[in-house]
């Protein structure tokens, strides 16, 4: 008998917004996962330190945090090669998520390494969109408006594209290009709809339109087009 993976969602960072299937889990864990940069503490970890047992064995998956390329599958392969050990001794293994494990989640490349050879459960967590619109305050869709969930990393042009033909918006992935959606919003008379949010449900949780947002930005953070119906 092989252990089982889990692919366990924590939620935007409140330890509070853990479900309790991911507490029991945590809590039971005989082995745990996560990505971690490579200079710094591991967010996915500091959200559920509190309810990792002392016994439990630890699987840093070491993320090189720099803007040029890294060999990424290098890293998921040594990565699965360790996970898929202990599953095989009869081990059970939980990988933390930051929010939800495919919501642009590192976890689906394990996933794609491992749930054919062995048992895998997804346990879903309270995704960042979520946490961002109850940080704003602001319904993002209402009535038969459609979502679009945009990466700032897209190039300017095709992020304009979809922004243009959008009801609403949620941009993803902010870090160092603020300027840039800052300006494309900007350029489209759409600015003043606009609201930033980064450390959502965090003590340092910052929440602004996005023409008063910082010059600088987290990559955790991540503005928010309401649509036109959504409002209170």
């Amino acid at each position: 008998m092989t252990g089982t993976l889990y692919g366990l969602g924590l939620g935007p960072g409140d330890p509070e917004l853990l479900t309790l299937k991911a507490h029991r889990l945590i809590s039971g864990a005989q082995v745990i996962a996560y990505p971690t940069p490579d200079t710094g503490e591991s967010f996915a970890r500091s959200i559920a330190a509190a309810f990792i047992p002392d016994t439990a064995r630890e699987i840093p998956i070491v993320i090189p945090m720099r803007s040029e390329r890294f060999p990424a599958q290098e890293v998921y392969d040594s990565a699965a090669e360790e996970i898929a050990a202990a599953l095989e001794q009869g081990q059970d293994v939980v990988v933390l998520c930051e929010g939800d494990p495919f919501l642009y989640g590192s976890f689906m490349y394990l996933y794609a390494r491992l749930a054919e050879r062995f048992p895998t459960e997804v346990v879903p967590g309270v995704s960042s969109l979520g946490a961002v619109t109850a940080a704003a305050g602001r319904p993002l869709i209402a009535r038969d408006e459609v979502l679009t969930v945009l990466p700032a990393t897209l190039p300017e042009a095709e992020l304009e594209a979809q922004v243009r033909k959008s009801n609403a918006v949620a941009i993803m992935k902010i870090g160092r290009h603020l300027t840039k959606v800052r300006d494309l919003l900007e350029g489209l008379g759409l600015a003043e709809r606009a609201v930033f949010v980064s450390h959502a449900s965090l003590p340092e949780q910052n929440v602004r339109p996005l023409r008063e947002a910082p010059e600088t930005a987290p990559y955790f953070s991540m503005i928010i087009l309401p649509g036109r119906d959504a409002h209170v």
